[in-house]
C-alpha cells in the first residue's frame, strides 16, 4: 500500500501517512478499527468540540499512556 502513496498528491500523501501512524501504534486490530470509525463518525459534521477530542483522544491511548516513562 506504501508504495500507492507516491501517486497522491503531497498533501494528501502526508495526512495518509499521519493517520496511518497514528493508527498503527495502538495494539490490536480490534483498538486500531474503533479509533477509526470513532474518528469518522466524529468528523461527519465536520466540527470537533473538546469532549470529542478527549474521547477521540483516548480512543488512541493517548490519556493511558505514562507521562515520562513514569
Amino acid at each position: 500500500m506504501k508504495f500507492l502513496l507516491k501517486f497522491l498528491p503531497k498533501e494528501y500523501r502526508a495526512l495518509l501517512e499521519l493517520g496511518m501512524r497514528i493508527v498503527e501504534n495502538l495494539d490490536t486490530k480490534e483498538e486500531r478499527q474503533k479509533a477509526v470509525e470513532m474518528g469518522i463518525e466524529i468528523l461527519k459534521d465536520g466540527v470537533i468540540g473538546a469532549p470529542e477530542w478527549a474521547k477521540f483522544g483516548k480512543a488512541l491511548g493517548i490519556w493511558n499512556k505514562p507521562k515520562n516513562g513514569s
